[in-house]
């Protein structure tokens, strides 16, 4: 009742926006379009004094990590209203860019953050269709329009082409970790070769700023009455009684994958 009595100071808020899986534009996993709303509603429900992300991702697509990044940042700006990024198990590369959202990013002792790389992986399949007598068929319209085609032999050319267009991606990831750590990341150290950080290396590194989890920081921050709101994406009634389990069989071998590469 005491929230309904006017005139009533009510304890500091922390709106807590959880952002858990692989990164991508599909319907699993995070993206801009399903993270909008969840979003919007944890810096403009309430007055927030803070917002704080659970982070808990290996990464994913680039772009989407930053659409999801850009949008905390104008409505942090916009609100005036600090964030606070919290890492779980891991924040790599896309989930690490996830955290450079925020002003300060908290780690678990075991946690893993870093990855600041591109990769892009794939297979080759060309003496497996050979071998049992299947014809690719290809027709196109422009040289570069069958560009690393898994079912043709990897040409120089194309490789030479995917890793100039990765180093454009890795540059902009490089931009964006220098833009919000600033001073905070060690000199001496090279942080963008894609290698990754557990706990306290993070905090020395300067990827972190301390070991700490979410409810006692931000109560040591706000207040022992500090109150906390989760904010999620509504999930319809075919997702909850899980019709979408047959969605995506391939995308869910990859996104097992990306966990793996952590140990996950």
């Amino acid at each position: 009742m005491r929230r309904f009595i006017p005139f009533l100071e009510q304890p500091p808020l922390v709106s807590v926006v959880r952002l858990q899986g692989a990164i991508g534009s599909g319907a699993r996993g995070l993206s801009d379009a399903g993270m909008a709303a969840p979003i919007e509603r944890a810096f403009r429900k309430g007055k927030p004094a803070a917002v704080a992300l659970q982070i808990n991702s290996p990464g994913g697509s680039p772009t989407q990590s930053a659409l999801i990044a850009a949008r905390i940042r104008r409505l942090s700006e916009e609100k005036e209203v600090p964030v606070f990024a919290f890492v779980e198990d891991v924040a790599a590369s896309g989930g690490y860019w996830l955290a450079t959202a925020a002003e300060e990013i908290f780690v678990d002792a075991n946690s893993i953050t870093g990855s600041i790389g591109v990769i892009s992986a794939s297979f080759g399949l060309t003496e497996f269709i050979a071998k049992h007598g299947i014809e690719r068929r290809v027709h196109t319209a422009g040289q570069s329009k069958s560009f690393m085609d898994p079912f043709r032999p990897e040409k120089e050319e194309d490789v030479a082409r995917l890793k100039a267009l990765q180093e454009v991606i890795h540059g902009n990831f490089i931009t964006q970790v220098k833009s919000r750590r600033g001073d905070k990341l060690a000199e001496g150290t090279d942080l963008f070769t894609g290698d990754i950080w557990v706990g306290q290396q993070a905090v020395e590194v300067g990827l972190a700023d301390a070991v700490g989890h979410l409810i006692p920081t931000m109560k040591a921050r706000f207040g022992d009455k500090t109150r906390l709101a989760v904010h999620g994406p509504k999930r319809g009634l075919l997702r909850r009684i899980g019709a979408e389990a047959m969605n995506g069989a391939v995308g869910a071998v990859e996104d097992r994958a990306m966990w793996a590469r952590f140990g996950l």
